[in-house]
C-alpha cells in the first residue's frame, strides 16, 4: 500500500453536528494520496456512524478513511490514538468543527517538504456568528497580537517528521495546540495564505466558559513547562496599541472586556470545548 503524503488526525467528541461538513470540505480539496483518521472519543451522538457513512466519499476522493470509536473522552488521548493510525510522516490535526479551502490541504503537503522541523497553517477566517455578542468579541478577538502573530495555528496545524519528532505523546493537558506551537521556534512556524473556517462559541456565558479554559491552559503550560511560553515571540499589547484597537471598534472591546471581566468575577471548572 502506498504511504500516503499526509496523516490528518481528526478528534471528535460528541460532534455529529460537525464532523459531516468537515469531511465534506477535506475530501474536496481533491485527490491528494493522503489519509483521514476520525478519532471519536466519549460520545454520546453519532459522531462515528456519521464519519463513517463518509468512506467512500473519501476514496472517491483518493483519501482513505478510519474512523477510532473510544469509550473515554479526552481531546489529548484521541490524539495520541490517532498518531499510532497514521501511516504518514506529515501529520495535520485539525478540529472536527474547521472547513478547510480546497487548495489548502496540497499547500499544506508542499509547505511541509523541508529537511528541518516545521509547523504549518492555513489562514484562518472566523465565520459570521449568529450571536452579536460573539461578533463583536470575534471581531475584536482577531485584532489582538495573539491573532495577527504568524502562524497562530488555532483549529488546524502540521507538522513534517522532524517537526513531529520535537515531542513525544500529546501530554494530558487543557492546550495541546498551545504546547505543539510553542516545540518550535518561531523561524520554523509557517502561515499559508490559504485558508480554512474556525466557528466561534456563540453566547456570552459559552465565551466566558471557553475563555476561562483557554486562561486556565496557558497557566497549567507555564506551571509544568517553565519557560516554554517565551518561544510565543508576539507582539506585545502596548496601551497605545490598545486605545487605537479600542477607538476602532468600542462595540468589539465592550464584548470582549465583559468577557474578560466575567471570567475574573467568577472562577470554575465549567469549561466547555474552543468552538
Amino acid at each position: 500500500m502506498l504511504t500516503p503524503a499526509l496523516s490528518v488526525i481528526i478528534p471528535a467528541s460528541n460532534e455529529a453536528d460537525y464532523i459531516g461538513t468537515c469531511l465534506t470540505a477535506l475530501f474536496a480539496s481533491g485527490p491528494q494520496n493522503a489519509e483521514a483518521i476520525v478519532v471519536a472519543n466519549g460520545c454520546r451522538d453519532a459522531t462515528a456512524d456519521v464519519a463513517r457513512s463518509f468512506t467512500q466519499a473519501a476514496s472517491a476522493a483518493g483519501w482513505t478513511l478510519i474512523v477510532l470509536d473510544l469509550p473515554q473522552g479526552g481531546k489529548p488521548n484521541a490524539l495520541n490514538h490517532g498518531d499510532s493510525m497514521a501511516r504518514a510522516e506529515n501529520r495535520a490535526y485539525l478540529d472536527a468543527d474547521v472547513q478547510v479551502s480546497p487548495d489548502l490541504i496540497a499547500a499544506l503537503i508542499a509547505g511541509l517538504a523541508a529537511d528541518r522541523p516545521l509547523y504549518v497553517t492555513g489562514t484562518a477566517r472566523i465565520p459570521r456568528a449568529k450571536s452579536a455578542v460573539t461578533r463583536a468579541y470575534a471581531r475584536f478577538w482577531q485584532s489582538l497580537p495573539f491573532a495577527q502573530s504568524n502562524a497562530p495555528g488555532y483549529g488546524l496545524f502540521a507538522v513534517n517528521a522532524k517537526g513531529r519528532a520535537q515531542w513525544a505523546e500529546f501530554p494530558a493537558i487543557i492546550s495541546d495546540d498551545t504546547f505543539v506551537r510553542l516545540q518550535f521556534q518561531p523561524t520554523q512556524r509557517v502561515q499559508l495564505p490559504q485558508t480554512y473556517l474556525w466557528p466561534m462559541i456563540e453566547g456570552f456565558a459559552a465565551l466566558t466558559r471557553v475563555r476561562r479554559r483557554q486562561d486556565a491552559g496557558v497557566r497549567e503550560i507555564n506551571r509544568l513547562f517553565p519557560g516554554l511560553l517565551a518561544r510565543e515571540a508576539r507582539a506585545p499589547l502596548t496601551p497605545p496599541h490598545l486605545l487605537a484597537l479600542i477607538a476602532r471598534d468600542p462595540l468589539g472591546f465592550a464584548s470582549y472586556a465583559a468577557v474578560s471581566l466575567a471570567v475574573r468575577l467568577r472562577k470554575g471548572r465549567d469549561w466547555t470545548r474552543g468552538r
